[in-house]
């Protein structure tokens, strides 16, 4: 029952995952802006995020946390710090990141168990890629959305969006998502929780397997998704704005320093508490 109470995570420690996740994916989606993207006939092949990260933060710690923070960074700093701002048309991403790395962390339950790493971080890539797609066939398909389809094939938009789901989770789903996560899980897996005064995961201390709520609470949360995607491109977007500098080297950079000192601030933080949680229980 003790080791069920130290893997529990306080508010504080949620807190430090969630400025941990928001501010490592927010500078890895900010990197993402500096690389280009190359075709190879029809295929085009770019990186569309590092989405490793909140899976391995997920996988570690507490997964909404994690999830929330994901969203939240890519929101932050690769949208509003960029001096761009979509309104509702933002929230479809939000929600769908969120889902993605949130089913993916609650999928495992023991991290030294490489083969559900693997397929847990496939899943959440999965997830996020394919309610995605969903979003864009379903906006053609109720007319809020032009879509140029082929000449006498209307099903087309079927075709150009399941070949784009394929191309996002082969190519930056494998090399940029399953692969880092089945090697940064294993390794940090024990030598990174102690910095927030927790247990590592295993299955005898782990309370977060996936249950009927967390899929009904998903599915509530993309039919928000849906709707807001849809009212954003049928005009109805609230608060959307965009500034004179927006897309400007300066402002990525400008991100990318406040990402990292972020980031660099939370492990500071972490160091020290590690630090005197051992001072005191040498003291004891």
């Amino acid at each position: 029952m003790e080791k069920v109470k130290k893997q529990t995570a306080t508010q504080s420690q949620k807190l430090m995952v969630f400025v941990l996740t928001m501010a490592l994916y927010g500078l890895a989606t900010l990197f993402t802006e500096l690389i280009p993207s190359f075709q190879v006939g029809i295929v085009e092949f770019s990186v569309e995020y590092f989405l490793f990260i909140p899976l391995t933060l997920s996988m570690l710690f507490d997964p909404m946390s994690a999830a929330l923070g994901a969203a939240t960074g890519e929101l932050v700093f690769s949208e509003i710090m960029l001096g761009q701002f979509g309104g509702l048309g933002e929230l479809e991403k939000f929600i769908t990141v969120t889902i993605g790395v949130y089913i993916a962390g609650r999928m495992v339950a023991n991290p030294a168990k490489r083969k559900m790493v693997g397929i847990a971080a496939m899943t959440g890539v999965v997830i996020q890629q394919l309610l995605g797609t969903i979003v864009d066939i379903l906006k053609v398909q109720f007319a809020v959305s032009d879509f140029e389809a082929v000449a006498g094939l209307p099903e087309s938009v079927f075709a150009t969006e399941g070949f784009a789901f394929l191309n996002d989770v082969l190519f930056s789903g494998i090399l940029f998502c399953l692969l880092p996560t089945l090697f940064l899980v294993p390794k940090l897996y024990g030598k990174i929780e102690p910095l927030l005064g927790m247990q590592p995961r295993s299955r005898e201390t782990y309370l977060g397997a996936i249950n009927i709520k967390v899929v009904l609470g998903c599915i509530v949360a993309f039919a928000v998704a849906v709707c807001s995607e849809m009212l954003a491109e049928s005009g109805t977007s609230l608060i959307d704005w965009e500034a004179g500098w927006a897309g400007s080297s300066t402002a990525l950079f400008a991100g990318m320093i406040v990402a990292a000192a972020a980031a660099l601030i939370v492990l500071i933080f972490m160091r020290r508490g590690a630090a005197v949680r051992v001072n005191g229980e040498e003291q004891a």
